[in-house]
């Protein structure tokens, strides 16, 4: 039956908080853990929790140091098959994503991202307490250092430390 479904297009299991559907009703149910804020799997390590097995799963490659992906070229292991996919660019050459103003290339499309705002000036990162703007996330969680206190950046022979990372 499920088969059939999946050639048919059929899916008879909708979501009723987000119109979501589904061929099988397992595929439903681990949906709906999502809108109820279930999360039954545990990690034995750190105790971070998740939704559904398979993401457990990959998260606990951090701790076992498990890297299943291997480039075939130069015989360097990923954790993530994301990992690999964009590590095999590097052979290739390939620049998927390209800027339209300025024609320049990226590799990755986050990067891609970064640059293109150099272009439209945007800053979708903003601080909540000083309204401050940010091109980049990491920018932001930064500047926020300056109104928790909190200085991470630390030179070993004074032991100066600071809120902001100063190169």
């Amino acid at each position: 039956m499920r088969y059939q479904r999946i050639h048919s297009g059929e899916k008879p299991y909708e979501c009723n908080e987000c119109g979501n559907a589904f061929i099988c009703f397992f595929d439903f149910n681990r949906h709906r853990r999502i809108h109820k804020g279930e999360k039954p799997y545990q990690c034995k390590e750190c105790g971070k929790v998740f939704n559904n097995y398979p993401t457990l799963t990959q998260h606990q490659r951090i701790h076992t140091s498990v890297k299943p992906y291997e480039c075939k070229e130069c015989g360097k292991t990923f954790t993530w098959l994301s990992n690999l996919n964009k590590h095999q660019t590097i052979h290739t050459g390939d620049k998927p994503y390209e800027c339209k103003d300025c024609k320049k290339a990226f590799l990755c499309y986050s990067t891609f991202i970064q640059h293109y705002r150099t272009h439209t000036n945007e800053k979708p990162y903003e601080c909540q307490e000083c309204s401050k703007a940010f091109k980049q996330r990491a920018h932001l969680s930064q500047h926020q250092n300056i109104h928790t206190g909190e200085k991470p950046y630390e030179f070993k022979e004074c032991g100066k430390a600071f809120a902001c990372f100063l190169p």
